[in-house]
């Protein structure tokens, strides 16, 4: 039954119809929006969290004048995003980040005194950077935005399912997010919108949706994405615990093992998960092949980027040293990560990071 049109009539399909529209409202519920009364906020499904933010860039800003603003550190998906708008025609603004990842909010507040002679459309930044997982001050540029009516939308796929994350209290006009970074089903995403935001749509030939991202929803997709909300969410006190205790524990394996290994964003408050590490003297691309030929799994960047030659850009944004920048990588942990994981994690490198010395 769930594999019917949700959009067909028929029995099987308003069957459909109503996983769908449960798994909307019940991920908005988890996701802390408001789904009950005339302000209720709205979601749409998307194909995950790149089309989210191409969405939320192209379509809140399409009809409002005045620059993008996002972070030097954001997603591929919106860097690009804003790069495209700029080759047609958008004022495109960037936002940097101290040597901790952490965006500054100086030079925004500056453009947004200025903001009715240089007017500013939108303003993306990231919840918190899937490179580093450095938590990003996205409530005080709401702040900011709220007062001078500007749009801001937030990346929020690398928090939903290791920290607590709450739409309303973030007072964001939209945010991002995704159903495989919390083991849930690949291909499917949403964009969750604040009650009374226009959103332009940016794909058409459909209704579904109100037309806003049209194409035949799927039900499968839709209840796994709710579902693994619901998992997560549900247990989320002890899976961070077990995910921060993973983490300090192979940091602090790694520190103790190698003198002159560099953690990034050590003293800004991270996400449980994430450890962004950098041996200088060690070329990140042979250093995550020899670990892959090893059973370790380990980035050099965003795998939206993967493929690519090219150093960290957030790495790079942060001013760190190219010796740094060069050597860096990246370990996540999950809840299901054992002891046993790490410690081979750090054997291996033991025996790789010496060979791999320039």
């Amino acid at each position: 039954m769930r594999l019917a049109n949700p959009s067909s009539q028929h029995a099987a399909g308003r069957l459909a119809r109503k996983y769908v529209e449960q798994a909307r409202d019940s991920i908005l519920v988890l996701c802390g929006a408001r789904t009950a009364g005339m302000a209720s906020d709205q979601l749409l499904f998307t194909s995950g969290g790149t089309e989210s933010n191409n969405l939320a860039l192209f379509g809140l800003a399409e009809n409002r004048h005045g620059a993008i603003v996002v972070s030097s550190i954001e997603h591929p998906s919106v860097l690009a995003a804003a790069e495209y708008a700029s080759l047609h025609g958008r004022e495109v603004r960037y936002l940097p980040c101290d040597s901790q990842g952490v965006v500054q909010l100086d030079r925004l507040q500056h453009w947004i005194e200025n903001h009715q002679r240089d007017p500013i459309a939108l303003v993306s930044i990231m919840a918190a950077n899937n490179e580093t997982g450095v938590i990003q001050p996205v409530g005080k540029a709401a702040k900011l935005c709220r007062e001078a009516n500007i749009l801001i939308h937030t990346d929020a796929v690398q928090v939903l399912g290791k920290s607590r994350l709450n739409f309303a209290e973030l007072d964001v006009d939209a945010m991002s997010v995704t159903a495989h970074k919390l083991h849930g089903p690949t291909g499917i995403g949403a964009l969750i919108v604040r009650h009374g935001v226009t959103v332009s749509p940016q794909s058409f030939g459909g209704f579904q949706q109100l037309g806003l991202r049209p194409g035949t929803e799927s039900p499968v997709l839709a209840s796994g994405f709710e579902k693994a909300v619901s998992l997560v969410v549900d247990d989320l006190d002890r899976r961070v615990a077990i995910m921060q205790s993973r983490r300090e524990l192979l940091e602090r394996l790694l520190v103790e093992s190698f003198s002159d290994c560099v953690v990034l964003g050590s003293q800004s408050t991270r996400l449980p998960h994430t450890l962004s590490i950098a041996f200088p003297g060690v070329d990140r691309q042979a250093l995550q092949l020899a670990l892959d030929m090893s059973g370790i799994a380990c980035s050099t960047g965003s795998a939206c980027a993967s493929g690519s030659s090219q150093p960290s850009h957030v790495l790079q944004a942060m001013g760190l040293p190219a010796e740094v920048v060069q050597a860096g990588i990246r370990f996540s942990v999950s809840a299901e990560t054992e002891i046993s994981d790490l410690q081979q994690t750090v054997d291996s490198l033991l025996r790789i990071v010496p060979r791999l010395k320039r």
